[in-house]
């Protein structure tokens, strides 16, 4: 798999291409614990879930009765999505496409905007990438941005001085005025996780939930 190198050689498309093609095709992906605990008390509606990646967020949403439009900056994971989605009977529910979010940003409006893990080794402005998705919410919208908050055994960052934002952090960089959205839920809250090679670990989480004004 390539890697970017000092001088960054190798392009965020090409890397994170090289990364979903390096690994094999995930036929029943899990979702995100953090996204289930948010959303299983929320009517359906249309959501957007931005990195999509193996698709477990995306199609447990569509099997919760939302319709998905899922995102990726790799046409690999894309691809893969979409077949899962149809072979699954789910290809009315979601829709994925591949979009560079430092250049490009779904277009509509959204019930819910589901950002997991939204990290990159290359250059993205964050804050405005999660400033268009709160803008994209519809009156009473949400968006739920889960970050790390650790560095896990297998993250490919394992800069031992990196600096993790806290949830209010984030959501200062969103710009998010009280009087246009309420912070739902602010915290870090630890986990047991499963990295891709099965091995197991505490993590921390970082989540922030904001609610635009109706």
């Amino acid at each position: 798999m390539s890697t970017p190198d000092a001088a960054g050689a190798v392009d965020a498309v090409t890397y994170w291409e090289d990364v979903y093609a390096a690994r094999p095709v995930v036929t029943d992906p899990r979702p995100n614990v953090r996204l289930t605990e948010v959303v299983t008390a929320l009517p359906p509606g249309r959501a957007l879930d931005l990195g999509c990646g193996n698709g477990g967020d995306a199609l447990w949403l569509a099997r919760q009765g939302w319709r998905v439009n899922a995102v990726d900056i790799s046409a690999v994971a894309v691809a893969r999505l979409t077949d899962l989605a149809r072979s699954g009977g789910l290809g009315d529910r979601v829709t994925a496409a591949r979009h560079d979010l430092h250049e490009s940003f779904p277009r509509g409006g959204f019930d819910l905007v589901n950002a997991h893990y939204l990290h990159t080794p290359f250059d993205l402005d964050r804050s405005s990438v999660l400033r268009g998705a709160a803008h994209a919410l519809r009156p009473g919208g949400r968006l739920l941005v889960v970050d790390h908050g650790s560095t896990a055994p297998w993250s490919w960052n394992q800069d031992p001085d990196a600096h993790f934002p806290t949830p209010h952090e984030v959501a200062a960089g969103i710009g998010a005025a009280p009087s246009a959205w309420t912070i739902e839920r602010a915290e870090a809250s630890r986990r047991t996780a499963t990295g891709p090679g099965g091995q197991r670990a505490e993590v921390t989480d970082h989540i922030l939930l904001l609610r635009r004004a109706s």
